[in-house]
């Protein structure tokens, strides 16, 4: 059965992004960081990006990206439909328009349905890209996290997982230090269902 994989970003004091969806409050990443996400993540760079870093092999780890609309935005914003377009991609909304993008799979249905649907179809495994109330919706499927800590307060923000307080102890996989950017990359497994 494929996983889902929450692999985000995320600063000390556990936000996303900014109140206002923004992420560039993180700074530009660090040559040791795109390393790593090239050579370890390839998929979950832009398909805009991918030649230029040299990641235009086939998939890796995903096949497939969920994300929520706020997470989708910023892309709609510059004008890219199709953001993610060598993934099979959803974007979960009530009131986004299903003819955005062909390649674009808009789903206003339950995620937590839905998703447990798609993780039973072969395939690679599903990377969740965010948000955090999206990631709250899913918190029963998310299989693993992988969470790029970064050397960042923000204060106040989007969270990494919203929601009513829930807590759920997680087993510690591996982690995986960036010399010289200070981000740490930590990878969790959820306990079995």
């Amino acid at each position: 059965m494929r996983k889902l994989v929450y692999y985000v970003a995320a600063t000390l004091d556990g936000f996303i992004a900014a109140p206002d969806g923004s992420w560039d409050f993180f700074g530009v990443p660090d040559p040791g960081l795109m390393a790593y996400v090239t050579a370890r993540y390839p998929e979950t760079l832009p398909t805009a990006l991918r030649e230029q870093l040299g990641a235009t092999g086939p998939a890796q780890v995903f096949d497939t990206v969920v994300m929520g609309r706020g997470t989708y935005e910023p892309a709609l914003a510059a004008g890219v439909t199709s953001p993610y377009a060598h993934l099979t991609q959803y974007v979960f909304s009530r009131t986004l328009d299903p003819a955005t993008d062909p390649a674009v799979i808009v789903v206003a249905d339950d995620p937590g349905p839905y998703l447990r649907k798609l993780k039973q179809q072969p395939g690679k495994d599903i990377w969740l890209c965010g948000g955090g109330a999206l990631a709250a919706a899913l918190r029963e499927e998310i299989d693993e996290y992988v969470v790029k800590l970064n050397p960042v307060l923000a204060g106040g923000g989007v969270p990494l997982v919203g929601g009513p307080f829930d807590a759920r102890q997680l087993t510690l996989l591996d982690t995986t230090p960036l010399d010289g950017s200070g981000v740490v990359v930590l990878r969790y497994g959820t306990a079995p269902r």
